[in-house]
């Protein structure tokens, strides 16, 4: 068991809250029960992992996307008061992370996602230095990183080649980081991995020769918020379990 303020400093010390300006508020969102003995972790505050963690008993639900977002309405009426009203009701203590949970070096998404593609993180890029680029002793094909995606998220990426080059230096970024596309380009990547592909990155692809694979927004970001609940079932001797709602993103 763990009281819910001195879980909620533990985490923002081992994510390092601070360090991040971020789209939303990191730690506690809303505040449940005082002492907790099960955590359940997950992607989303959607509806039904509410109501998935509810089934289960839980005490705590940790997410990577939480409830609030700058430039939200702000008003609790419709799917927001109903998610708010159920957390509310059972008295379930909701925790989410955003920026801070993807760039974790060991925890984080990206580190989670580089561990199953067998890739470490040689260097980093971007905003807040989120992306990672990792320098391959030898080089991979582009078909054949695009297989291993597919075995190790069970779902095939959507990919936009290159210019056929080997692939020496790989870099990702889990989620909707699109955005960072160019960046990956300055920092020499050979391929860029993340979740989202939009209008403008299959002419960056082909007008650089830099391949572009869109993995799948929530099956690249599975992985972080399972390692963090793992990790503080761990550390202090509580029930875990991570609840995966299918999201085809």
């Amino acid at each position: 068991m763990i009281d819910r303020d001195t879980l909620n400093r533990h985490l923002d010390n081992l994510l390092e809250v601070s360090r991040f300006k971020d789209y939303g508020p990191n730690g506690l969102q809303v505040e449940g029960k005082a002492e907790i003995r099960k955590v359940v972790s997950g992607v989303t505050a959607s509806m039904a992992l509410i109501e998935a963690a509810i089934a289960a008993k839980a005490d705590a639900i940790i997410v990577h996307h939480g409830l609030f977002w700058r430039g939200q309405d702000g008003r609790l009426t419709g799917w927001m008061k109903r998610r708010v009203a159920a957390l509310m009701a059972h008295d379930i203590n909701l925790f989410a992370y955003h920026l801070p949970l993807d760039a974790h070096p060991s925890l984080g998404n990206n580190a989670q996602f580089g561990k199953r593609l067998g890739l470490a993180a040689d260097h980093h890029f971007g905003d807040q230095d989120l992306g990672c680029l990792s320098e391959l002793p030898e080089a991979m094909t582009l078909a054949g990183l695009s297989d291993q995606v597919a075995l190790a998220l069970g779902k095939p990426p959507t990919v936009v080649p290159g210019d056929g080059r080997p692939l020496r230096r790989i870099a990702w970024c889990t989620g909707g980081a699109q955005g960072s596309f160019e960046a990956a380009i300055a920092a020499g990547a050979d391929v860029y991995l993340t979740g989202e592909i939009s209008e403008p990155q299959t002419h960056y692809a082909r007008e650089t020769g830099v391949a572009y694979l869109a993995c799948g927004h929530h099956a690249s970001e599975r992985y972080g918020a399972q390692a963090l609940g793992r990790r503080v079932a761990h550390d202090f001797s509580l029930d875990h379990e991570f609840i995966d709602i299918d999201n085809p993103a």
